[in-house]
């Protein structure tokens, strides 16, 4: 089973990647983009036979992949 985890920075934190490719795509003309914000993307799978897989990445997210004092995450099961 997989499943995607995206993890990004919290509202209030600051994103000077995510502000530095607006910039950039206001100055080639895309004025109308009013903001970006970078995320991670991870794949997890997990096997068939796991018993809570939807428990299993998420103690894998909340644990590793994502930093509580600055990120958020969301968890979604993928279609095979």
């Amino acid at each position: 089973m997989d499943y995607e985890v995206l993890v990004q920075l919290k509202a209030e934190v600051l994103d000077p990647e995510g502000r530095a490719i607006q910039e950039t795509l206001k100055s080639q003309g895309f004025g109308e983009v009013k903001a970006v914000t970078v995320a991670k993307r991870y794949v997890v799978t997990v096997d068939d036979g796991s018993k809570n897989p939807a428990a299993i990445v998420e103690a894998v997210a909340s644990r590793y992949l994502a930093n509580p004092v600055a990120e958020t995450f969301s968890i979604k099961r993928l279609d095979a």
